[in-house]
């Protein structure tokens, strides 16, 4: 059965997992939306959404300078008590969170924050390329879908693999240590610098 992108929406709204936990849940689930659910809990991210709609007031900014000084990040990364701030466990996803940013230069932390315009923008672009590759009209969506699904993975922090791990993706490994530490935690914001770069950081 093909998972909608409507699909995915609904399955995200009822847990708040992300859209490609949500989207490769459903594929399993044959579509099913009750198991897609049980899919999830079942891979541990069951931990992150019930604490995910928590609070989150305590936390750390990160900082990472690159050698030379010649790039920098800054991070906020957001938890439920100052206890848990102080932890080795949480303090390592603040640094690895700032790696991750100085390495990788995403645009933005998750897809929800991409503007329409840019998305239409995008999609229109990988159309064109497939059009003018000769793809055939009926296969042309799904490229453009397979396209997009990797332009997230690239500028977006939570759909990123993970630089130590590229087999978890940046969200993923939040959900972990959301379900190690026993809060919610959330990332913020984040800046990236770079000597003469002026373009978004």
């Amino acid at each position: 059965m093909n998972v909608t992108a409507s699909m995915v929406k609904e399955l995200r709204d009822k847990t708040g997992a992300g859209m490609m936990d949500c989207k490769n849940a459903l594929a399993e689930a044959g579509g099913d939306l009750e198991k897609a659910i049980g899919n999830l809990r079942a891979k541990g991210l069951a931990e992150a959404l019930r604490k995910g709609s928590r609070p989150t007031s305590e936390g750390l900014i990160g900082s990472y300078i690159h050698a030379g000084g010649k790039l920098g990040v800054l991070v906020e990364v957001n938890c439920e008590t100052d206890f848990v701030a102080k932890t080795p466990e949480f303090i390592e996803l603040v640094k690895d969170l700032s790696m991750q940013i100085a390495a990788t230069n995403p645009l933005y932390l998750k897809q929800e924050d991409i503007s329409g315009e840019v998305l239409d923008k995008e999609r229109q672009v990988f159309a064109a390329e497939a059009q003018a590759a000769g793809k055939p009209e009926k296969v042309i969506e799904k490229i453009v879908e397979g396209k997009m699904e990797k332009y997230f993975s690239e500028v977006c922090l939570l759909e990123q693999p993970f630089i130590k791990d590229p087999d978890l993706r940046i969200e993923q490994v939040i959900s972990q240590k959301i379900g190690l530490l026993g809060e919610n935690i959330t990332i913020k914001r984040f800046a990236r610098f770079q000597v003469g770069d002026e373009g978004k950081s």
